[in-house]
């Protein structure tokens, strides 16, 4: 862990997500490769983490529906988080049960783990062990966490969702997606204490 720390780069706030996205709405094109730029990432990493080599079709087709959608969206930066994790998980399901593909997990590219490690280095002691893993080994810890509790990982810390946007995302009662979120990343902060002390 005594390797230098690549440059982390900062999120978007929900206000100025909201703004780009209302401008994107109105047809300006720089404002959607700012939104794109934004979410892109953490989209990708979410979607690995659901499906694993094919986020990048899927990603694909989650941006070709936000796209043709975008004129009906209402709402700020952290609906359109939701928004887009909606579409961007009904389409790797959708994906699973066409394929029959078993969920599996790859590496994040490091932007995202930039991004995903910016986050969780405020947040709690669970979320600073994260930032102290490789990717690879994140994802792989992740993956082997309930699938309750790997989703709302996913959704609460490399799409930066609230409680209540992941819920929605998921279906479930707020209470619900931070319990699973909470008991995830305290259980990955607990196989990070055990691998240290081996």
């Amino acid at each position: 862990m005594g390797a230098a720390r690549p440059h982390r780069h900062a999120r978007m706030g929900d206000t100025e997500l909201g703004d780009a996205v209302a401008r994107a709405r109105g047809g300006d094109e720089a404002a959607f490769g700012t939104v794109y730029r934004e979410l892109h990432p953490m989209l990708l990493g979410y979607l690995r983490g659901l499906i694993g080599d094919d986020a990048d079709d899927i990603a694909s087709e989650t941006w070709h529906d936000v796209v043709r959608d975008l004129h009906s969206f209402r709402g700020g930066g952290q609906s359109f988080r939701g928004w887009t994790a909606a579409i961007a998980r009904h389409r790797a399901l959708d994906h699973v049960r066409r394929g029959r593909v078993r969920p599996r997990t790859t590496a994040l590219d490091d932007d995202t783990a930039e991004r995903v490690a910016a986050r969780t280095s405020t947040r709690d002691s669970e979320g600073a062990a994260l930032e102290n893993l490789s990717t690879a080994r994140a994802l792989s810890l992740i993956a082997e966490l309930p699938r309750d509790q790997a989703e709302a990982v996913l959704l609460r810390v490399v799409l930066g969702l609230n409680g209540p946007m992941a819920a929605e995302v998921l279906g479930k009662r707020p209470g619900a997606v931070r319990t699973a979120s909470h008991r995830g990343l305290r259980r990955l902060s607990e196989r990070l204490k055990d691998a240290e002390e081996k």
